[in-house]
């Protein structure tokens, strides 16, 4: 045995693995084209809405008019917290990480509103309850914190629009509404990365949904995974001027230092989401601070590409996205939060595949450390 698994080939973060076998994403690296159920992500994020293409990721299909607004309906009507939900919100401090607190609340939720071990629900439910109930987590606690009453979720609004309603107080403009809901479709899903990873193991081991969606919510918080849009976005207003950019990057460079926004494990060439989300924050941002950013961004990339480009270091989906959320008000601290509560239907799309055909993950270690130590030896040896 013990041959054998010196034997195992070992692949450190498993790059180039492949774990399992799956029909709702694909990505090609060197063509920078990310896939939905076959679908081009450009194509969805610019003709479709968030809840179709939730349906689409969850039913393997595109649905019919009449199927997605039954579809928009049952969203609609999981949206609303309980009471016990919203009190333990109340009870979390107003210095938490949106994501931690994100992260207890859907914990929370698989005691308060789980369905699946109700007779008669499924997967499926369970997954609806978690999605339409995200956005209500993180408004209400946005609002608490800000000292103001939480806003209750609007049943006549979409799910993109009733999120920023909840935020700001007040229904979108249309073509705002409509730029939230094309980052939503693109944050939706990305193949089998680390957060959806985390989830599929849990799930693999039976787990409910709810404790499948809380693991990959914790992994997605890191700072190399979801949590980059944070940090690119202290970066550009840490350049006070554009004549800084080049010895920015020439500083990081020769420190070996990574630049946040840029770079990925799979593509080799411009992501296509950042490519969508470039062209989105040119027509979205007015704002003085939006604009500096936006144009220390675009230098940025410039300048990064010129030197890293050759190496395959392309700005990626978080390098843009916090431009749009700052500009669509969204404070900084939550932009992970929005990533995470776009990709839950990736998540639970995972969660549900892997699943129907199941087997619990149970890889090897490689051990290098001593053997056939003697207790009583080594006891008196430290004394």
């Amino acid at each position: 045995m013990e041959e054998t698994i010196k034997q195992l080939p070992f692949v450190k973060g498993l790059e180039g693995i492949a774990v399992a076998i799956s029909s709702i994403s694909h990505i090609d690296g060197k063509a920078g084209r990310l896939i939905y159920r076959g679908f081009p992500v450009e194509d969805l994020a610019q003709n479709s809405s968030f809840e179709e293409v939730v349906f689409l990721l969850w039913r393997e299909r595109l649905p019919s008019s009449k199927e997605l607004e039954e579809f928009k309906e049952r969203l609609k009507e999981e949206r609303e917290l309980s009471q016990e939900l919203i009190e333990i919100l109340k009870l979390l401090p107003q210095t938490s990480h949106p994501m931690d607190v994100l992260r207890t609340a859907v914990s929370a939720m698989g005691i308060f509103h789980r369905k699946c071990n109700g007779k008669g629900f499924s997967l499926l439910d369970d997954a609806i309850s978690i999605l339409s109930r995200i956005p209500t987590v993180l408004a209400t606690f946005h609002m608490l914190r800000s000292g103001k009453s939480p806003i209750p979720p609007s049943k006549k609004l979409d799910h993109a629009s009733n999120f920023l309603y909840m935020m700001n107080g007040e229904p979108p403009e249309m073509d705002v509404a409509k730029i939230f809901d094309a980052i939503l479709i693109l944050h939706a899903e990305q193949e089998m990365n680390a957060s959806t990873f985390a989830a599929t193991v849990t799930a693999s081991t039976l787990s409910d949904i709810y404790s499948a969606i809380t693991s990959a919510i914790g992994t997605l918080k890191g700072p190399i995974h979801g949590g980059a849009s944070e940090k690119v976005m202290e970066v550009l207003d840490s350049i006070e001027d554009l004549s800084k950019v080049e010895e920015f990057v020439e500083r990081k460079i020769s420190a070996g230092e990574k630049i946040m926004g840029f770079g990925h494990r799979i593509y080799k060439t411009y992501d296509p989401r950042a490519v969508v989300l470039k062209s989105m924050a040119k027509k979205l941002v007015k704002s003085e601070d939006g604009k500096k950013r936006l144009e220390t961004a675009m230098k940025l990339e410039e300048a990064v590409v010129s030197r890293l480009g050759s190496k395959g270091i392309y700005p990626n989906v978080d390098f843009y996205s916090g431009i749009l959320y700052s500009e669509l008000g969204i404070p900084k601290d939550f932009f992970t939060a929005i990533f995470a509560m776009a990709r839950c239907a990736g998540w639970a799309a995972h969660i549900m595949e892997y699943t129907e055909s199941n087997r619990i993950f149970r890889p090897r270690a490689i051990y290098e450390g001593p053997k056939d130590l003697n207790y009583m030896e080594e006891k008196k040896k430290v004394g």
